[in-house]
């Protein structure tokens, strides 16, 4: 998938803020250094324009990234900090509930888990309530580069077990360093929007007018 262009939106911090153009929007959610940021500046070949926090949970706001004028990416604040005050969690969850339940260009959720790592009760609980909601889930298992190829199927097991991953979700393993699962990640977000008749030939064109393939 060709990036022609990617840029920064908006903090929102509530619906008078959220994009009015009706553009697909996908979200991305995690625990807090799971690589959120790396991911995105990746799938977008930015390097720094989602900013990379040394300060877990600092996020606190919707960050919505537009990619060639088609999608957006959603970028959720990070959950399972335990320093982050408890008012302001409760405030992210107020967002976040408010958003998955109404927001209507909203298609599914790429949910971030550290492969290295059975899910947490955070990840299972955040897997669950999208499940309640009824929201299509990608889930991704980042930091890929940091465990032997030979292991992803071992971690993969346990990570589909924990999480029951059902239906038409998705298990793609990524790697930030090494572009692993890039190509497919953007393959499954475009299966995804054509399914739902949203705006992937936009992107497509963009890509057949450069002549570069991603």
């Amino acid at each position: 998938m060709k990036v022609t262009s990617s840029e920064f939106v908006i903090s929102a911090v509530g619906p008078k803020q959220y994009p009015e153009d009706g553009l697909p929007e996908v979200a991305l959610v995690g625990r807090s250094n799971v690589g959120k940021s790396s991911l995105l500046n990746k799938m977008m070949n930015r390097k720094g324009l989602a900013r990379i926090s040394s300060r877990p949970g600092k996020t606190q706001t919707l960050n919505y990234f537009r990619v060639n004028q088609a999608l957006y990416f959603v970028d959720f604040p990070g959950y399972g900090y335990a320093k982050v005050a408890k008012t302001i969690k409760e405030q992210w969850g107020k967002m976040i509930e408010g958003y998955l339940k109404n927001r209507e260009q909203l298609r599914f959720v790429i949910q971030l888990v550290d492969i290295r790592h059975a899910p947490s009760k955070d990840d299972v609980a955040m897997y669950d309530w999208c499940k309640q909601i009824g929201i299509p889930t990608v889930v991704v298992a980042t930091k890929g580069d940091k465990i032997a190829r030979g292991r992803w199927m071992q971690h993969l097991k346990v990570i589909r077990q924990d999480l029951k991953l059902r239906g038409d979700d998705s298990l793609i393993v990524f790697s930030s360093e090494t572009g692993q699962g890039k190509d497919e990640l953007w393959g499954e977000i475009m299966r995804r929007l054509r399914a739902a008749n949203d705006q992937p030939e936009q992107i497509e064109t963009q890509q057949r007018d450069t002549g570069n393939p991603s």
